[in-house]
Parts: structure tokens; C-alpha cells; sequence
């Protein structure tokens, strides 16, 4: 009743075959591949301006609760370990009780009073030297 059919000898890829496919693949990777690159680096840039928003916050509830900025000598550790001279300290201001760094590894650089506003809280970008665009670009909260 039932029958057996005979499965075919050369049931495999062909060299040509796989060539194509490898072309193909070779394609999508050139094409995708350097958009995806593209995203990654706005996305640190992205990073460093929100974590430059929750330092920037985190400053002001220090400014509530001590009247006045961190200073700079203080700088933004002042946010995470009580100074010496700041009545009514109330911290750490930040939620995992450090400073973060920023994107690339570096320090976030802190100015009291700032050149652009009260404070100025900002990073270097990948160069970590002023000025530049795209990566390199300097990122503050004065943006």
C-alpha cells in the first residue's frame, strides 16, 4: 500500500548556489552596516545630554538644600559625599551614589559659576578636546 519513493543522490547546495547567497549577504551587510555604525555614535551623544540633564538636576536639589551650587573645587563629587562646608546637605543627589562618566570614559566637566549659565556641566565628546563636530562635538547643558 504504501509506496517508497527514492530520494534524489545530490540533495545538496551547488558551489554557485552558494556564491549567490554569499553575494547577497555581502550586499545587505554593505548597505545596513554603515547605517547601524551611524546610529551608535548619536546615540552616546544622546547619552551624554541626558546624563548632562540628571547631573544638572541633581545640582539643583544640592542648591535647595544647601543655597548654592557646588563649587569648584566641591565639583560634582560634592553631589554623591557630603563637603566639609555645605549645611544642610541632604544627599547623595544621585540615584547609584556616583558621578557617572560620560560616554567615552571620560570626566563631565563642572564650572561654578558656569561661562554660559549659573553652572555649566559638560563633556568633550570622543576627542575629549574642545570643539568638533559629529562625535567629537562638545555636549552641554547650555544646548
Amino acid at each position: 500500500m504504501y509506496r517508497r519513493f527514492k530520494q534524489p543522490f545530490n540533495t545538496g547546495f551547488t558551489l554557485v548556489e552558494l556564491l549567490v547567497v554569499l553575494v547577497i549577504l555581502g550586499l545587505l551587510a554593505g548597505l545596513v552596516g554603515p547605517r547601524v555604525l551611524g546610529q551608535l555614535g548619536g546615540a552616546k551623544t544622546k547619552t551624554a545630554a541626558v546624563q548632562i540633564k540628571d547631573l544638572e538636576q541633581a545640582a539643583e536639589l544640592f542648591k535647595l538644600d544647601v543655597g548654592r551650587f557646588p563649587n569648584n573645587a566641591e565639583g560634582l563629587d560634592a553631589l554623591v559625599e557630603r563637603p566639609g562646608a555645605a549645611a544642610g546637605w541632604n544627599g547623595p543627589y544621585l540615584k547609584k551614589g556616583e558621578v557617572p562618566k560620560d560616554p567615552w570614559g571620560n570626566a563631565y566637566h563642572y564650572e561654578s559659576p558656569g561661562k554660559r549659565t549659573d553652572i555649566d556641566i559638560y563633556t568633550l565628546g570622543a576627542d575629549n578636546s574642545v570643539g568638533g563636530e559629529g562625535e567629537n562635538a562638545d555636549v552641554g547643558n547650555w544646548q
